[in-house]
């Protein structure tokens, strides 16, 4: 398919910047935001920076992987090496297709964090601000929770951006 300089142009721009809108907020939330907020807020400040912060963070993630989404679907069709779907005939093709696997290993992830990890978190930080009793057992094991899927994240976004190279230069 040969596309107008201008589509794939528009494409590929949208598509790098989504990319950075959503490693972005990752290594903001994970490196810098979190450990910061609990390291130097008290509990009650906490709770609120976390239910400013949070909420924000996955509305670029969310956005992003849709403009990802389409932008990639457009970009792939429009590659000569693409040779159909899952047509795994070549090094670009295999690279493609890990990328792929490891964005469904992110999405994974975010929905877990979206709709059972931060909420949980959520409770926890609003009860500990109210001066409620919350095991500090099972805070700290949330809190471990938190850090690996955070972690997870970041190891899985640096997977996508090599197989994304490998891809380019294949």
């Amino acid at each position: 398919m040969n596309s107008p300089t201008w589509a794939m142009t528009a494409a590929y721009s949208l598509h790098l910047f989504a990319t950075v809108a959503w490693v972005g907020a990752l290594i903001s939330v994970a490196v810098i935001f979190i450990p910061v907020g609990r390291k130097r807020l008290s509990s009650e400040t906490y709770a609120a920076f976390f239910d400013g912060i949070v909420p924000r963070v996955q509305q670029i993630g969310w956005l992003s992987l849709f403009v990802l989404i389409g932008t990639g679907m457009f970009q792939m069709s429009a590659a000569p090496q693409y040779e159909g779907f899952l047509a795994i005939g070549s090094p670009w093709a295999t690279a493609i297709l890990l990328k792929h696997v490891v964005i469904g290993g992110m999405v994974g992830v975010g929905v877990y964090q979206t709709w059972f990890m931060y909420p949980a978190l959520r409770r926890t930080a609003l009860l500990r601000a109210a001066g409620k009793s919350v095991s500090e057992k099972d805070y700290q094991r949330l809190l471990a929770r938190e850090n690996r899927l955070m972690a997870a994240n970041l190891i899985l976004a640096a997977l996508v951006l090599i197989f994304t190279a490998w891809a380019r230069v294949s």
